[in-house]
């Protein structure tokens, strides 16, 4: 690759298209209706506040049942341990996603 030498070996970021696209959106949506991006600026707040309630209401909820604390450590593979966690992690994504769209959509 042309350019500075090594700089073809830096990883690149997760999600950099997405962010570039977003970054794109914003900047049309400034340009077309500059009235609307504190409205934008309110709900990504509403998203962000619901994700982190939504992940403190799991761990007050269940405080032994965290999903990084129901992995096995044991080098044999243990189905009931893995099937804990799996519905850990899917129990955390349905109580942040009920906090997110609670929020979102003033229920």
């Amino acid at each position: 690759m042309y350019g500075y030498p090594g700089l073809s070996q830096l990883p690149r970021p997760r999600l950099l298209g997405w962010s570039i696209t977003t970054a794109l959106l914003m900047l049309v949506i400034w340009l077309v209706a500059p009235h609307q991006m504190p409205v934008i600026a309110y709900k990504a707040a509403l998203v962000c506040f619901g994700g982190v309630l939504g992940y403190w209401i799991d761990r007050a909820l269940f405080p032994y049942a965290r999903p990084h604390k129901l992995a096995h450590t044991d080098p044999t593979f243990d189905r009931n341990a893995h099937w804990a966690r799996s519905l850990a992690m899917l129990r955390r994504a349905v109580i942040v996603l009920a906090c997110i769209l609670g929020l979102t959509l003033g229920l």
